[in-house]
């Protein structure tokens, strides 16, 4: 279910105030644009939660597999998340459940432009207790168009 950037964005045309968990559908894409991680970035949130060799020193990173600082395999997500998912959403979590199947295929380099998108796989409606479970899976590519990490995310939202 990969889409082109040109069809992701002709899907995801709305303002914040036009979202509405009651109406999504499975299939449902927003395009979070391109997000760029300097070095700086990459150490700071390395520093604090991963301080591995290759995220947080240059000169052993030079001599890592990677030949150079990588981002901590949380931190795109963890940006997208913060910056672009909550401010749509915040305000209709009710709790998170479950994260699966979140992959680091391949590294993420400082000032790399990386495209993500958000797409809801599937809805679990209750109309009952007034909610819906939504997983979405976070793409991350590229500008190659090669999928660089992917994730899934059920979170419980409640309807308005």
């Amino acid at each position: 279910m990969l889409l082109n950037v040109l069809e992701v964005r002709a899907k995801t045309n709305e303002t914040m105030n036009e979202v509405s968990v009651s109406n999504f559908e499975e299939g449902r894409l927003f395009d979070f644009g391109i997000t760029l991680l300097s070095e700086e970035d990459i150490i700071a949130f390395a520093t604090a939660f991963d301080p591995l060799d290759f995220h947080i020193d240059k000169e052993k990173a030079k001599k890592s597999y990677f030949k150079g600082i990588i981002a901590s395999g949380a931190h795109m997500f963890t940006k997208v998340h913060r910056e672009k998912w909550i401010p749509l959403f915040k305000d209709t979590v009710i709790c998170g459940i479950e994260i699966n199947n979140w992959k680091f295929l391949k590294p993420i380099y400082p000032s790399q432009p990386i495209h993500g998108v958000v797409i809801i796989t599937s809805i679990k409606r209750n109309p009952e207790h007034r909610h819906v479970v939504i997983n979405w899976r976070y793409e991350f590519k590229n500008t190659e168009n090669e999928m660089v990490q992917c994730m899934e995310m059920l979170i419980m939202h409640k309807i308005d």
